[in-house]
């Protein structure tokens, strides 16, 4: 056919030995009855083929039974001989690998494409070349989970990039991938964004559709390139068909084992049209719309709609491509929306349609949350963030240090009891400096030092980690740090104040009940017992994560645990010239 390929994605396949049995048969029809009925000339696998977690779902290395039962569905499905299948790298694809080098790198001898780094592959047809350049922003050396959950481009993988860029100038359309969406990758100057200018599209994996909770995340560039985060292989069973059609791109999203299959080129979708990228002029110079229906029955009828209005049933031209005459000056002004409705011979019936305009007007917004989870530099968001909760904590317990203590004339309120409280605390030398130093600690100080990869020993801090003399930039570790000061440090300040104030009233641990009630004392010591519950899951996953040296060598993890209940034990029990001040305070104004 002239003018027109089509192509497939598909990602986070997760081949596992543990969990869901009917994840490999199912791709292994895909790879069959799929390709066998759409015939693409490509297909993509953007990353994580394999699962490489652990039974208990907590740790990570690479399975090669995984990767063996991955290969072996490419080799009995013969699906190397139908089509090109270029399968990249993914995070979990990457787990506990030191070096590309390593044994352990399976990705090097059961992938199809077994490719390494960043790369550019030019299809040809007769009637131009297309470009697809591949990012491969996996960490190397790669570390257990979680801590790659991150991309990385250093400036030496950031002028590759740049290079390969400059190859695409002659072709007519280009398309970038990775796994990962280009909010998760940490990249040099100028930028990932900046350098894929030029794509008319972004092809990636990676987020899983959020637990369920953003199926669709899409979203468009400062420079016009679409931005389209595919939903996994894993658990939603989805795949991408895309199309180029006189250089137009449009693909659509899929539900495995769905048919018949549907994608309008012509006319394309607003919503995804890119002016600065595409020959948007041809949908007003076309003659006919365009549909490509697939199923693996023969396709009996495809009608099409415009506005509610039947136009008629478009007639198939050869393969999936169908047709029906049209005149395009008919709908210059507004939006407008097409509806095609295709049924097999197998009585299956699919309806699909978009907004389609022929005017040049303001492009059609993608949704706000969608923007910002495929848009917002999220390691950067999560270093503020920390940042601020980081400050906001010291300034709190140090301001409070050096404000003067408060005078009651009448009877104090709630807000006037919280601020006495916390001018005990900050008072309370026994208390204070150990609150204040381990706080400062989780800034600036090594959070565990164990095997960040198996048999190589690191040093994880908020900023980054260090392993095997490589750095790696922090990212999700700012929003482990926003967790420990969210659900332990500031708790644990909290239940301090609680007991310190109760102690200005006379109370010891034996006796508060009579100064609180059953219930007031009951929700603070469920509060207590629940922020060390959350630290000691936090110590149990870092052993299942990095190991038992990790785990007895973590400041803030581990030994965190025993300075709490130290803590806790000497505010209830201590008993200085200090507290006998406030006590005396309190006791005047009650």
């Amino acid at each position: 056919m002239d003018n027109v390929f089509w192509f497939l994605q598909v990602s986070d396949i997760h081949i596992s030995r543990f969990v869901d049995p009917q994840r490999a048969p199912d791709f292994q029809k895909f790879c069959t009855e799929t390709i066998d009925a759409i015939k693409p000339e490509i297909v993509f696998v953007t990353g994580d083929l394999t699962d490489a977690k652990e039974r208990n779902r907590i740790g990570s290395r690479q399975y090669e039974i995984e990767w063996q039962t991955y290969q072996t569905i490419l080799k009995k499905s013969r699906v190397l001989e139908k089509t090109k299948w270029i399968d990249i790298k993914g995070n979990h694809d990457t787990f506990n690998i030191p070096s590309l080098e390593s044994v352990n790198n399976y990705y090097r001898k059961y992938s199809a494409f077994k490719r390494e780094g960043s790369f550019h592959y030019v299809h040809q047809t007769r009637f131009g070349n297309y470009s697809f350049i591949s990012v491969d922003a996996t960490p190397s050396p790669g570390p257990k989970r979680p801590f790659n959950f991150f991309g990385f481009l250093n400036q030496t993988k950031m002028g590759e990039l740049l290079k390969l860029a400059s190859e695409t100038v002659y072709s007519n359309q280009t398309i970038w991938l990775s796994h990962y969406t280009t909010s998760t990758i940490i990249s040099a100057s100028p930028g990932i964004r900046h350098i894929m200018g030029s794509a008319v599209a972004y092809l990636c994996g990676h987020l899983h559709t959020l637990g369920g909770f953003m199926p669709v995340l899409h979203s468009r560039h400062e420079y016009g390139t679409l931005e389209l985060e595919l939903a996994d292989w894993m658990e939603n069973r989805r795949y991408r068909i895309m199309v180029f059609d006189h250089d137009l791109f449009s693909f659509v999203d899929l539900k495995f084992d769905k048919w018949p299959v549907i994608v309008i080129t012509n006319p394309k979708s607003a919503l995804y049209s890119s002016p600065g990228h595409e020959p948007l002029g041809k949908i007003k110079a076309s003659t006919h719309i365009r549909v490509l229906a697939f199923s693996t029955a023969k396709v009996t009828s495809v009608q099409v709609k415009i506005d509610g209005i039947i136009l008629g049933s478009a007639v198939q031209i050869k393969g999936p491509l169908h047709t029906l005459l049209w005149r395009p000056m008919d709908y210059g002004a507004g939006v407008h929306y097409i509806e095609v409705h295709a049924r097999d011979k197998a009585g299956r019936t699919t309806i699909a349609g978009h907004k389609f305009t022929m005017e040049d007007i303001k492009l059609l917004p993608f949704g706000v949350m969608a923007s910002f989870i495929i848009q917002a530099p999220h390691h950067i968001t999560l270093k503020v963030i920390f940042i601020l909760v980081l400050l906001i904590n010291l300034f709190v317990i140090i301001a409070f240090r050096y404000l003067a203590k408060p005078r009651f004339k009448d009877t104090p309120g709630f807000f006037a009891l919280v601020n006495f409280s916390f001018h005990v605390f900050s008072k309370t030398n026994i208390l204070y400096y150990p609150v204040l130093l381990f706080t400062c600690y989780v800034a600036v100080g090594p959070w565990f030092i164990g095997e960040i990869i198996d048999g190589h020993f690191g040093a994880c801090f908020v900023f980054g980690i260090i392993v095997d003399g490589h750095f790696l930039e922090g990212s999700l570790t700012f929003f482990c740090g926003i967790l420990q000061l969210t659900f332990f440090n500031i708790p644990l300040i909290c239940y301090l104040c609680w007991c310190l104030l109760l102690r200005c009233r006379g109370a010891y641990f034996r006796s508060h009940l009579k100064y609180t009630g059953w219930v007031r004392s009951g929700l603070m010591h469920i509060g207590l017992v629940g922020f060390l519950a959350w630290q000691a899951y936090s110590c149990y996953f870092l052993q299942k994560t990095y190991g038992i040296v990790a785990f007895f060598l973590s400041p803030v993890r581990t030994w965190s645990l025993a300075l709490a209940l130290a803590l806790v034990y000497k505010a209830w029990n201590f008993n200085n010239s200090t507290i006998r001040t406030f006590k005396a305070e309190m006791k005047n104004c009650l």
